[in-house]
């Protein structure tokens, strides 16, 4: 099994994503991607699963899709689903940064349901709105219309403004403050990993001391900080190493290892396996 982990263009869901947005099924000749392997995109997703199920994994965190889940994809982060179920379904939408953002349009990482650290996977209270709101877009992608990609971007952005509104409600429903906490850090993690590695960095940032965050952490999750920490930073390796025009010992600055040596060390521990043996196998 290959340990590449690819960037998906939209092209390779639909034969022409010139107009940089696309609707699953819309065409029937979609080719196949391997999305039971890790990969990421250079288009977002929104979707309504509306029959059966699945499991996916967003960065750090596993899911399961069920009916009435909202599911969002941003570009960056890694994505792999491992299981959907024969009857799974989602009326979903997808779409690229250059296509949204034409003509001084809205930025759709101005979103916090898209930046890193952000839950993949909510459960909506009424679902249909959504679906609804989906489906006129992909109705309106398949007329032909004068203004249509104006159209288009002024109804993806509506659908944007909807969902941050749900997103605000639901990512902190029901949560308390420890739950709350470990969100926080999750995302600090995901943005700052490459970098900063110390418990006491985290700590500070959430303004609590480093045994509080450890106690809270092992808690809920399980886990250390560290554990966390070390994760994130093999996923961003894994990613770097794909590369062909980058070789091991600037992976390891970009890391922000002391060395080649230590990266060297730290990523066999995490994956059993040399930097170089995974970029080999990453190859095309």
């Amino acid at each position: 099994m290959s340990n590449h982990i690819p960037t998906y263009q939209l092209g390779q869901l639909t034969t022409n994503d010139a107009q940089g947005v696309f609707f699953l099924g819309q065409k029937p000749e979609i080719p196949k991607i391997a999305i039971d392997q890790p990969y990421r995109s250079n288009f977002y997703k929104l979707g309504v699963c509306v029959n059966g199920h699945a499991e996916v994994s967003i960065n750090l965190d596993t899911y399961q899709v069920v009916p009435g889940n909202l599911v969002i994809l941003a570009p960056h982060v890694i994505k792999q689903w491992k299981y959907m179920s024969p009857e799974y379904e989602l009326a979903d939408i997808f779409f690229t940064r250059d296509f949204i953002t034409t003509n001084n349009h809205v930025n759709p990482d101005k979103f916090s349901f898209f930046w890193a650290g952000a839950k993949g996977v909510i459960d909506l209270l009424s679902p249909q709105p959504i679906i609804n709101s989906i489906r006129f877009l992909q109705q309106k992608c398949l007329e032909e219309q004068t203004y249509k990609d104006d159209v288009l971007r002024n109804l993806i952005n509506s659908l944007l403004y909807e969902i941050a509104a749900i997103y605000t409600a639901a990512s902190t429903a029901n949560l308390n403050r420890g739950q709350l906490l470990v969100a926080d850090f999750k995302r600090l993690v995901n943005t700052h990993s490459m970098k900063e590695r110390s418990l006491k960095f985290y700590a500070e940032q959430l303004f609590i001391s480093p045994k509080h965050l450890t106690e809270t952490l092992r808690e809920i999750t399980g886990k250390t900080a560290g554990d966390w920490i070390s994760e994130a930073v093999t996923l961003e390796a894994k990613i770097l190493l794909q590369s062909p025009s980058l070789n091991i010992a600037q992976i390891s600055d970009m890391l922000h290892f002391a060395d080649q040596s230590t990266f060297g060390k730290f990523f066999k521990n995490q994956t059993g396996m040399s930097p170089a043996a995974y970029k080999q196998g990453s190859d095309f």
